[in-house]
């Protein structure tokens, strides 16, 4: 006998993670440029890495389609499961995986850090608002969205043990975004290591 519960959670992973996988960075970077953000910049189909190329309005686009994207694969799932919290984690997860290796885009996308975020305070907002700031105000310091994205990512599991210590479902979701932004910042992490990471800047285009 098929349990219905799996088949429902394999479908709403798989949804999501087709939602995930319109990876608009990529999208916007053909229409505004006629070219793939992947043959540019630190080649990261992403927000920052548009923000560099393209400029401000194109990365404006990016961050709402990830976000667009997320919420509607939250929402779906919701439906589908009618467990908002087991909803928003497959459907987290799913979006993310799309999102960093994205079906439609042989598997080259993002980092998942805007998705992740969605997710995150769709899973707890007051958890997420903060691990949000504390990552924004790391950013502001450093200058790095790296330093601040791996950290925040390292923030919500410690965070995420110190107030959820009874939900190991929440832990577990929190440990698998984290373990996600740190394997896709890998190449960061050695050049922050090396001291040769670029910096954000606001100044290159309009």
């Amino acid at each position: 006998m098929i349990d219905m519960t799996i088949v429902l959670n394999v479908v709403t992973l798989l949804i999501a993670y087709l939602l995930g996988s319109i990876n608009t960075s990529i999208i916007i970077s053909k229409i505004m440029i006629g070219d793939d953000i992947r043959n540019h910049g630190s080649a990261n189909a992403g927000a920052t890495n548009t923000l560099r190329t393209v400029g401000k309005k194109g990365a404006l686009f990016v961050v709402i389609g990830d976000v667009l994207k997320t919420v509607a694969a939250i929402l779906i799932a919701r439906l589908i499961l009618k467990d908002n919290l087991a909803a928003t984690y497959i459907a987290g997860i799913g979006a993310v995986l799309g999102h960093n290796f994205p079906l439609y885009f042989k598997f080259k996308g993002g980092k998942g850090i805007i998705v992740s975020t969605v997710a995150m305070l769709f899973s707890d907002p007051i958890l997420g608002l903060v691990v949000v700031i504390l990552a924004i105000l790391i950013m502001a310091v450093s200058r790095y969205v790296s330093l601040g994205s791996i950290l925040g990512a390292v923030l919500f599991v410690v965070l995420s043990i110190l107030f959820h210590r009874q939900d190991l479902d929440f832990i577990v979701f929190a440990f698998i975004l984290a373990v996600l932004a740190i394997y896709m910042h890998k190449s960061n992490i050695q050049r922050l290591i090396s001291g040769t990471e670029n910096k954000l800047s606001f100044g290159k285009k309009n």
